[in-house]
């Protein structure tokens, strides 16, 4: 069984660029994607064609997925009700994912609602999956600060962490949605909330400029953290990050880091390489 579980993010790598890819190369890729050994695949998402136009496939494009022969789970992103009501109805799909951002001005900006309006659709988004026995992965974006100004401290990132905790949510990812988080800020988050939290599987989601993707993985490891999100060399990210460098955690740089640290990742290597040389074909 490996130490940690590694989640490749496809659909953050693409959901960013304006050229529409094809959704037979997305599948050609998400197939070669499975073959790895990846904990979770981020295959797509259920929201706006009009908000993310490169996700408008996203129910054609699990049709086209060959799961005959992989143990990676399915996992949709949803920002309501009727995203997370789209994506049960596909037997394939695991989880489902919901952006909840600690930030009010960015959760307004993302999801067109408040905070507290945003708490009330996890608790219904969290019914529809508990009813169709799939899992809430909920994202807490922002979760290492914010550029707006919002207060941000490890206190107030406790407080709705428990109050999804008492909605039964037990898998959160913290997201570093515009690439702000330090190695402080990454040790500080995970040390006081895995231990707090002991029966939730909290994950890494951290943008990274080229130079930091190191001391970020390495603050998260050594304070408890154990999933981590990544996307094959650093695609995507979010459009909103004042730097242009600032990108997605690569894949192939947190498997370099486990190796190094002899940590298990469970990942079949050989498929891994072929995966990074498909990746060039997809995002050019």
């Amino acid at each position: 069984m490996s130490a940690v579980k590694i989640i490749e993010c496809p659909r953050d790598a693409m959901q960013g660029i304006k050229v529409f890819i094809p959704t037979e190369d997305k599948a050609r890729y998400a197939n070669q994607l499975l073959k790895v050994g990846f904990d979770t695949i981020d295959v797509g998402s259920f929201v706006s064609p009009k908000a993310i136009p490169q996700m408008k496939d996203t129910a054609e494009l699990i049709q086209l997925l060959e799961l005959q022969n992989t143990d990676s789970k399915l996992l949709t992103i949803v920002a309501n009700t009727r995203g997370a009501y789209q994506a049960v109805e596909f037997e394939e799909i695991d989880y489902l994912g919901f952006p909840f951002s600690i930030s009010e001005t960015f959760q307004i900006r993302n999801t067109n609602a408040t905070i507290e309006k945003s708490l009330q659709r996890v608790a219904d988004i969290q019914s529809i999956t508990i009813k169709n026995k799939k899992k809430l992965v909920v994202y807490i974006s922002m979760g290492f600060g914010n550029p707006y100004g919002d207060e941000w401290s490890v206190e107030i990132a406790e407080k709705w962490v428990s109050d999804l905790y008492a909605m039964g949510v037990r898998i959160m990812n913290l997201s570093d949605t515009i690439g702000v988080s330090t190695p402080e800020s990454i040790s500080y988050l995970f040390s006081n909330l895995v231990p707090s939290f002991p029966d939730v599987d909290f994950g890494a989601h951290l943008h990274t400029t080229p130079d930091k993707w190191k001391e970020k993985i390495h603050a998260a490891y050594e304070s408890g953290c154990l999933r981590y999100d990544g996307a094959i060399k650093g695609y995507g990210g979010c459009p909103m990050a004042k730097d242009e460098l600032t990108g997605n955690m690569p894949t192939e740089k947190m498997i370099s880091y486990f190796d190094e640290k002899d940590v298990q990742t469970g990942l079949n290597m050989e498929e891994f390489h072929k995966s990074l040389s498909a990746s060039s074909s997809v995002f050019h």
